[in-house]
């Protein structure tokens, strides 16, 4: 369904110890390039019209101030809205609030997205049960919707997707994200072992495998 080696090359990763608002913080940062400009990528993640061709259902008010929910996912704020440049927004799912920010700039004949995702994870043991593939490699799905978006003007049926993700083809999209946000993080961890086992968990998680002891 989806050109699995394609999309996963297609990601730059890095993690990060930043702080928001004076708190520590980890930062998982999500780089990618789309051969469209500015403005249509900036509707894409915007519109409320587009955003469930690639992502998923959104209700709520998307303007600046405005809280939002996804379907089946977290709810949250929009926090700043600079068209078309910035997009920020709080990330609240399961009691814990985090925080998203998304830049789009220019790239040579495309149109760059990063995206920034910074949670408080100090006290809870999420992080390094899971590390940044727990969030990393949902919003890598998503990005690899948006690129099929972005190519066809389609939508993507959200049935086939999740059958796609029991798919072999899936399930190594899957692994391969979730390995490589653990390698991402093991080249500032300090401790690329744990960072590993980390991702394999990660994988075992969103494969349904069996856990790694």
């Amino acid at each position: 369904m989806f050109d699995v080696a394609k999309h996963l090359g297609a990601v730059t990763r890095a993690v990060e110890d930043s702080t928001h608002e004076g708190t520590p913080v980890k930062v998982v940062v999500a780089f990618r390039t789309y051969p469209t400009d500015v403005a249509d990528l900036w509707s894409a993640v915007t519109d409320p019209e587009r955003i469930p061709r690639w992502f998923a259902p959104v209700s709520g008010d998307l303007r600046l101030g405005g809280r939002f929910q996804v379907e089946g996912n977290a709810g949250g704020e929009v926090v700043a809205c600079d068209e078309p440049k910035h997009l920020a927004i709080t990330w609240e799912f399961g009691g814990d609030t985090s925080w998203v920010d998304v830049h789009l700039e220019q790239d040579g004949e495309g149109a760059r997205l990063t995206l920034r995702h910074a949670a408080d994870v100090s006290g809870n043991e999420h992080w390094p049960t899971y590390g940044p593939g727990a969030v990393g490699v949902g919003w890598e799905l998503g990005l690899m919707g948006l690129a099929e978006h972005l190519a066809t003007g389609s939508s993507i049926p959200h049935e086939e997707v999740e059958g796609w993700g029991a798919s072999d083809e899936g399930q190594s999209f899957m692994t391969g994200s979730a390995t490589s946000w653990g390698e991402a993080d093991a080249a500032t961890s300090g401790d690329p072992d744990a960072s590993r086992a980390a991702a394999a968990r990660t994988a075992a998680f969103y494969t349904g495998a069996e856990p790694p002891a």
